[in-house]
This record gives structure tokens, C-alpha cells and sequence, in this order.
């Protein structure tokens, strides 16, 4: 197996014997299977909606539901890590191809995929916000007057305070910035509003 975009880890072993037990299901039937995984990817708090899903899926299909569950667990590495690396359809489709997926399979994945993953990644920067979500800021500006290293004196610093809210508590984190690194994090703090302005 060669490199795979979704990871960097080795997959388990399991991986490849569930991509083969894939590839048995016919076309409509890994449509169906495609459709109720990327529904669960999209809500993923609808737990007992899926499993509801999985289990009429493997009955009308005469599937047993354990084998199912280890499957739709290989598939959803790929989606979930392609989440975290902001995959394209093609490497998408790529890994599934490296993993053992039939080719057909695996370009009827990554069209879905395509679909669906603005939604999956507005719902994802949403939720990261969520989880730390930056409530109030303060900051101050200084100039160092003395220190035993001669270079830093009348270096220019910027402290911060920033309180975030992790779930109910709030938390103050501070930080020290020199120059430079106050006008990286500034460049970056820029990249990030215009991809969020890209998502809204």
C-alpha cells in the first residue's frame, strides 16, 4: 500500500478485508450505503438514527450487521481524516483506490465527496469555534528599558490576554510576542477571517 493522503499512520489491517467486502455490494447498494454514511457524517449526533439506518440496511440486504459496522468503521477513516487535511475528491478517491476499493467504488465515493464537503467543512470550523470560542481580548504594547542580554533592550513587545470560553468555563491564556511574531500571528489571524468569510 502505497502513501495515503487522509493519514500519515499505517491503517489497520482489517482495512484492506473490509475494502474487499465492499467491493462485493453492488452499485445501488453502496449508493445507499454512500448516502446513509455521508448523512451521519453531516449530523453526527443522530447516533441512533444511523444505527437504525445500518441495521435496515444490512436486513434488507441479508448482511450481518457486526461485519457492516467494521466496514462503515474503514470508510469513515478516510472522510474523517480527508476532513482534517482538507482532501480533494481525487485524493479521496486516491486512498480508497489504496486501500482496495474497486475503481468505480471509489469515483462514486469521491463524487459524493465532492458534494459534500463544503458542508462538512463549514460544519467543522463551526464546531472548532464552538469548542474554543474567544470571548474577550486585551493587549498592551511595550518596549524593553533594561535586560542582561544587550540586543533586547528596546525591543518591542506586544502582551496578550485573551479569555476563551472552553465549554462552560472560561479561561485566560497570555501570551508574549515580539514584533515579528506579532505580525505573523496577525498574517495568519488574516488568513483564517478570509477563509471563514469563504465559508459564509
Amino acid at each position: 500500500m502505497g502513501l495515503l493522503n487522509f493519514t500519515r499512520d499505517p491503517v489497520p489491517e482489517a482495512v484492506s478485508g473490509d475494502m474487499h467486502n465492499l467491493n462485493q455490494l453492488s452499485a445501488q447498494q453502496f449508493s445507499a450505503l454512500t448516502e446513509i454514511l455521508f448523512r451521519f457524517l453531516i449530523e453526527p449526533k443522530e447516533v441512533e438514527r444511523f444505527l437504525t439506518q445500518l441495521s435496515d440496511f444490512a436486513t434488507m440486504n441479508k448482511i450481518s450487521l457486526g461485519p457492516l459496522k467494521n466496514i462503515v468503521k474503514s470508510i469513515l477513516l478516510v472522510p474523517n481524516g480527508a476532513l482534517k487535511r482538507n482532501l480533494s475528491s481525487e485524493q479521496v478517491r486516491a486512498d480508497f483506490i489504496a486501500l482496495g476499493l474497486s475503481e468505480e467504488k471509489a469515483s462514486y465515493f469521491a463524487e459524493q465527496w465532492k458534494v459534500n464537503s463544503p458542508t462538512l467543512t463549514r460544519l467543522a470550523v463551526g464546531h472548532t469555534l464552538m469548542i474554543n470560542q474567544l470571548i474577550d481580548m486585551e493587549w498592551k504594547f511595550g518596549v524593553t528599558a533594561g535586560s542582561s542580554e544587550l540586543e533586547k533592550v528596546g525591543s518591542i513587545f506586544l502582551q496578550l490576554k485573551l479569555v476563551i470560553k472552553k465549554g462552560s468555563q472560561m479561561e485566560n491564556v497570555y501570551i508574549e510576542l515580539t514584533l515579528p511574531q506579532f505580525y505573523s500571528f496577525l498574517h495568519e489571524m488574516e488568513r483564517v477571517k478570509t477563509s471563514l468569510e469563504s465559508f459564509s
